[in-house]
């Protein structure tokens, strides 16, 4: 079900074809399933609509970067950042349970194994990130033009940027077969974001109770 290498390929072949392929889905995602076939369908599919949401959010916050842009450009761009950022935590948020719902079939987890401080949807949301620091890193080392030092500096936060997702792939690797094995166990950790919410964000309720009719 859950395969650590198998997501790393999938988030570095995902992020290869998006950025030549604007589709949210690659033209080849049957090859891809092919390729993945360790992994079920549904699974594929729930990490990629996670993956692709990390990925619509990082050039959107490259958006809001833009020198020269103006008010209601940055406030389109602050709307898009918190939906689809709400998108990617409730993607995450899925990837558990789509976990917990296979183990509990199995009988899993063990209820008093060691808990796990971090999910493997929160890990896997970090992975997805570092392989859209990995390929936005290597571009810069590889771009024309650039100021001297630039491709070395590049190149070094490269190195860090792998070993670092070589580590986190390792310890999500690690946790996933501790809880087949019954000795470790992960919970479904609900972020529970409150600034979308117009009930429990003050200023959307109170500016709402100031113009009721606006």
């Amino acid at each position: 079900m859950l395969s650590a290498d198998r997501i790393v390929e999938l988030h570095d072949q995902l992020t290869r074809t998006w950025h030549v392929d604007e589709q949210p889905e690659p033209r080849d995602l049957n090859r891809t399933a092919t390729e993945n076939r360790d992994m079920e369908p549904g699974w594929l599919h729930s990490l990629t609509r996670h993956h692709r949401a990390n990925f619509d959010l990082w050039h959107i916050e490259d958006e809001a970067r833009t020198p020269g842009a103006t008010d209601a450009e940055l406030a389109d761009v602050k709307r898009r950042v918190d939906q689809t950022n709400q998108q990617r935590n409730d993607l995450a948020e899925q990837l558990d349970r789509s976990l917990l719902g296979w183990l509990e079939s199995r009988k899993l987890p063990n209820p008093v194994a060691p808990l796990h401080s971090e999910s493997p949807g929160l890990m896997i949301d970090r992975l997805s990130i570092l392989a859209l620091k990995i390929f936005h890193t290597r571009e810069e080392a590889e771009r024309e033009g650039a100021p001297v030092g630039h491709a070395v500096r590049n190149r070094e936060r490269s190195g860090i940027l792998k070993e670092q997702r070589n580590d986190l792939a390792g310890c999500l690797k690690a946790l996933w077969e501790e809880t087949l094995a019954g000795t470790r166990r992960f919970k479904l950790y609900r972020q529970l974001k409150m600034y979308n919410d117009p009930t429990l964000n003050p200023a959307i309720y109170l500016k709402n109770l100031q113009y009721p009719n606006s």
